[in-house]
């Protein structure tokens, strides 16, 4: 597993809103057996207005999602699925929503 990796999600109750999750965690803890991830929740599924520079919009399989970066967690790499994307090139974007939820800016 690689951060900025984009993962299947596997749990039955969230994959259809929430149908994928972006690794976060840096690779030098890859021998851990959990990893952080940040739900990428499909727009179509998501009311109101999201905070831009929190929760920026990406595509991921030609599908719209927001990265629901104030829902991270730590889960067992048994529950993630398959790699379908890599999202490096949108780093900074990412490092900056991870920035606002932790320092506030």
């Amino acid at each position: 597993m690689a951060q900025f990796n984009v993962y299947r999600n596997l749990n039955a109750t969230t994959k259809s809103v929430t149908p994928y999750l972006l690794d976060v965690q840096s690779n030098l803890l890859s021998d851990l057996v959990t990893r952080v991830v940040v739900p990428l929740r499909l727009v179509s599924h998501y009311s109101g207005s999201p905070v831009k520079t929190l929760m920026p919009c990406l595509q991921v399989e030609g599908h719209e999602v927001l990265v629901i970066t104030q829902q991270l967690a730590a889960i067992s790499t048994k529950e993630i699925g398959a790699s379908v994307a890599d999202l490096s090139d949108r780093r900074f974007e990412i490092i900056a929503a991870l920035d606002l939820l932790i320092s506030g800016f």
